[in-house]
């Protein structure tokens, strides 16, 4: 047996023994390596438009307006003219979240680039321990906020790509931390059976880890004896504590929206999307939206819309494992559905609108979202 084939029989049977270790129970391989309740900076999946949360944020194959700096970057370089807008709205546990973005074509149209901002958070809350259950006289505040610079451009009469670049803060009372990201979209319109159809492919969130700082982190820790010397007590030493990184919450979309009735100043767009988040399993969006454009040819337009979102969670039952109902399986149960309007007025230089919607978040209520949005 020549030293080549000596070599290649030990060597196999190495893997054939490691291949027998877990039938022994020796080596355990994970199959699920979901990052359930491990990332931070959640406000960066709290959407950008009173539109795309009326359409279940299933609405990036079809945003072609300032919105698609969030959704899909790549939307932007279809814009026609300058725009910008402001989104706002309250959460639950009266908190707040407010988002604004501008968006420029340029290079003839070829191109496009924009800012957005995204700010979420709360103030001047009162601060409780364990010592001091009533109140220690203090209050605290939370403001997480984003910043995105996003850049597109148009390679053919059919496919267009983005990407933004983020810059994420954190400040959580007197701690703060700090992440930057990448989100990359592609947009992909033709036409099958003579209706306009558009796809979607987008990432989002994909960036670097977030550890936090601050006064809360300080300590102040005792020197440890000295083996073989009388135990003197000693001042503590001052130290800071080192918190761990937690990766942002990165989603993968790929999405569809296709014009069921596409015929003069009317449109009927059905969207559906597949989403995947790296912290839960995978989620879907179906909607649709309605438009009537240029009335009676006064410039003035509107749009009716309506989704459902399926996420991992929306069937959850919280006394189930309790062995008992909660009685709130109405709630429950609209999870995930959401609705809207939107109206304006649209000409060749200028254009102004508003958009209203609701999503319920089922045993958390709801939440109306307010949109401006205006071009030029």
């Amino acid at each position: 047996m020549t030293r080549v084939s000596r070599t290649f029989s030990w060597a196999l049977a190495a893997l054939v023994l490691l291949a027998a270790r877990p039938a022994a129970g020796q080596i355990t391989v994970p199959t699920d390596n979901t990052a359930y309740g491990t990332t931070a900076a959640e406000f960066l999946l709290l959407g950008a438009s009173a539109r795309g949360l009326a359409l279940s944020e299933a609405y990036a194959a079809l945003s072609t307006d300032v919105s698609a700096l969030y959704y899909n970057p790549a939307g932007i370089a279809q814009l026609d003219r300058p725009s910008a807008l402001f989104t706002s709205y309250s959460y639950v546990a009266d908190t707040r979240y407010n988002w604004v973005g501008a968006a420029f074509p340029f290079a003839g149209g070829a191109r496009a680039f924009g800012l957005q901002v995204g700010n979420f958070g709360f103030s001047d809350q009162p601060v409780y321990t364990v010592e001091q259950p009533d109140g220690t006289g203090g209050t605290y505040s939370v403001a997480e906020t984003f910043i995105g610079l996003s850049l597109a451009q148009n390679f053919s009469d059919r496919f267009s790509a983005g990407i933004t670049g983020k810059f994420i803060s954190d400040k959580l009372g007197q701690v703060t931390g700090r992440a930057f990201a990448v989100d990359f979209g592609t947009s992909f319109h033709a036409t099958t059976a003579g209706r306009p159809i558009r796809a979607s492919f987008v990432i989002q969130n994909l960036g670097s880890t977030m550890s936090h700082t601050g006064i809360p982190l300080d300590a102040t820790v005792a020197r440890p004896p000295v083996p073989g010397q009388v135990d003197v007590p000693q001042e503590g030493q001052p130290a800071t504590l080192k918190s761990k990184g937690w990766g942002l919450p990165v989603l993968f979309r790929v999405g569809v929206a296709l014009d069921a009735v596409s015929s003069g100043q009317n449109r009927v767009t059905l969207l559906s999307e597949f989403n995947q988040p790296n912290n839960n399993r995978a989620g879907f969006s179906v909607g649709a939206e309605f438009s009537i454009s240029d009335i009676a040819k006064t410039g003035f337009y509107f749009q009716g819309r309506g989704s459902w979102q399926y996420a991992a969670a929306n069937n959850l039952d919280p006394g189930t494992a309790a062995g008992f109902s909660t009685g709130l399986s109405g709630k429950e149960g609209r999870q995930g559905l959401a609705g809207g309007f939107g109206v304006g007025y649209k000409r060749t230089r200028f254009g102004l609108g508003t958009d209203y919607a609701y999503r319920s978040l089922g045993l958390l209520g709801g939440t109306h979202v307010l949109s401006f949005t205006v071009s030029w």
